[in-house]
């Protein structure tokens, strides 16, 4: 899902928190740059390129598009039509589709750019920053392309927000996030490739289920839900079938979102921050063995580190982060080695 970014509740001597991330994490850059802001990036599937949302600049659009970019040669290319909102993008296992949710269809999509800007002015002027709510817009759908952008093609036609999809691994499935079922009632369905036989995977009534990606056998899917505390996201994982649903953490002080498979199917890395401490929790990135409930921490800068995702080989991380906690957010990417522990 796309999530403005919560910053830093502490600060850290560079050298102290280099030190500790180093552990796990080497080579550690910034890959995108020109734009306002830019995140939720994931890998096509041969590692060569990424997919990944954010606001350009001077564009009259204060919302997300998506974009791919060439991580040999740094070509960006946008490929989401330019209008309205845009969020949740991912290629296909064969790389020859990608998937997005879009609002530009709405004909009122281009009107709530002057309220978003008027917002950040107020924001501004006050010197207050607004606490980040994501606005489940029901105009979202989800939408198939060429990686290029061509060839688009709408998957969802359902009313209601419909975003947050993500492909099986042998890409005849998708799996979703949908309140076709009522406005509050924000479940996981899984549908066909081409957006038909669809059906329901998740059932918590009133609550939001979300971010959800197969396992690398595609034998299950881990989510995000807050079922157990409004707002406070806790990390979940359920068979295909909709059979053996249980939670991974249940630290209702905390809030642990953006959970991402790890290559083994045996341990996937998320975000995480304690909002049970006084000021604004800061998020770091976490290791956890799904079996076992292990954990182990990656990062420890003082800005927000969240929405981490691996290579395909396993071999990098890139993830949505400030770093230092006053600049916009941006993707980065490092050389990942997992933890010994």
């Amino acid at each position: 899902m796309s999530i403005c970014l919560l910053l830093t509740l502490f600060a850290a001597e560079p050298a102290e928190w280099h030190k500790d991330e180093s552990v796990c994490l080497k080579n550690i850059r910034q890959l995108t740059k020109d734009f306002v802001r830019a995140g939720e990036g994931y890998f096509s599937p041969d590692g060569k390129s990424i997919i990944f949302q954010a606001e350009e600049k001077d564009s009259g659009n204060p919302f997300y598009q998506i974009f791919t970019m060439d991580l040999e040669t740094q070509r960006v290319r946008r490929v989401s039509p330019g209008v309205g909102k845009t969020t949740c993008s991912y290629f296909a296992p064969d790389g020859k589709k990608i998937i997005f949710a879009s609002s530009h269809l709405d004909p009122n999509a281009k009107k709530q750019y002057a309220e978003e800007y008027g917002r950040r002015e107020e924001d501004r002027k006050s010197g207050k920053r607004r606490r980040y709510q994501w606005d489940f817009d029901a105009h979202l759908s989800i939408f198939e392309a060429n990686p290029d952008g061509s060839g688009l093609k709408r998957l969802t036609s359902e009313p209601g927000y419909n975003a947050e999809g993500s492909y099986s691994p042998d890409g005849k499935s998708i799996v979703f996030c949908s309140n076709r079922g009522g406005e509050k009632n924000l479940e996981l369905y899984i549908m066909d490739r081409d957006g038909k036989n669809v059906r329901q995977l998740t059932h918590a009534p009133g609550c939001y289920n979300g971010g959800p990606f197969f396992s690398p056998d595609g034998k299950r899917v881990i989510f995000r839900s807050d079922r157990k505390k409004p707002d406070h996201l806790q990390l979940y994982v359920i068979n295909v079938d909709g059979t053996g649903e249980r939670a991974l953490t249940d630290d209702l002080n905390w809030v642990c979102w953006g959970p991402y498979w790890y290559k083994d199917g045996t341990h996937i890395v998320y975000a995480g921050a304690n909002h049970g401490v006084a000021g604004r929790p800061n998020y770091d990135l976490y290791w956890m063995n799904v079996e076992t409930g292990k954990k182990a921490r990656l990062t420890y800068a003082p800005g927000a580190d969240v929405l981490p995702v691996f290579s395909p080989d396993g071999k990098r991380l890139m993830w949505t982060s400030t770093r230092d906690g006053r600049q916009p957010s941006q993707l980065w990417i490092a050389d990942f080695t997992p933890p010994k522990k």
